[in-house]
């Protein structure tokens, strides 16, 4: 499913924009917000955004062009952003907001489903990229790094460590999250490590040797389970 949001002060307009991506025949999750506080107030990831740029609110000095800066800044997973707008004379700062496009009002049909479809190419090429990594933010710094690439994850006073081909990365999460994301070819063998399947070289009823030489406690409580699912990853081929 692909999640959409609609940000624009006129009702009209959000209802025709709904009316048209419902045509595209994509399946799609729809949220519309009437301004650009509504957007950041709800904090939902969303995969594309249609923002109109000079939205009128009383209860915010915010507009879309605003919102799109913030958006950059901020969210972990980039969403693309289209902008709808009747003025010509934002293009460029449309530009530099990573804009992946740029609509006039009134919006034509065909223009629109030219553009939606090619949004929706690039937004499911991604996901299939983002199967394969994973997007860790740390401080202002935001890395995507290959999950082939990836050894294991410690986890050591709130922090994450993970062990790549390239060295080790730090950033403040829990390992159970990563944990969650990272199923199938990740498995926690002890409540420290969560290695990669793909990089276990041998193991023996303490321990698991990976594919850098390294050494990792297995826990006697998860021996039986890890063999299982090392099995199975195997069965499957791998990645």
């Amino acid at each position: 499913m692909i999640r959409i949001a609609i940000c624009d002060d006129e009702k009209n307009v959000r209802s025709y924009l709904a009316s048209l991506i419902v045509k595209q025949g994509q399946d799609c999750q729809v949220i519309e917000y009437s301004s650009a506080d509504d957007v950041l107030a709800d904090k939902k990831e969303f995969d594309l955004i249609y923002l109109d740029i000079e939205m009128k609110s009383v209860d915010s000095d915010i507009d879309g062009m605003e919102l799109a800066f913030k958006i950059r800044e901020t969210c972990a997973v980039q969403p693309i952003i289209i902008f709808v707008t009747g003025y010509e004379k934002y293009v460029f700062d449309a530009f530099d907001a990573n804009a992946f496009q740029y609509i006039l009002k009134p919006v034509d049909e065909k223009k629109f489903s030219s553009v939606f479809n090619r949004a929706v190419e690039t937004i499911k090429n991604t996901k299939n990229r983002r199967k394969h990594t994973i997007v860790i933010q740390y401080g202002s710094t935001q890395k995507t790094i290959l999950l082939n690439d990836l050894f294991y994850a410690e986890s050591q006073n709130h922090k994450v460590i993970l062990h790549t081909k390239d060295g080790v990365v730090e950033y403040y999460a829990k390992l159970e999250d990563l944990e969650k994301e990272l199923d199938g070819q990740f498995y926690r063998i002890h409540r420290g490590y969560l290695i990669n399947l793909e990089c276990v070289d041998s193991y023996s009823g303490t321990e698991v040797i990976l594919t850098n030489g390294e050494n990792l406690l297995l826990s006697k409580y998860r021996y039986a389970d890890f063999v299982k699912a090392h099995l199975r990853y195997i069965k499957r081929g791998g990645v």
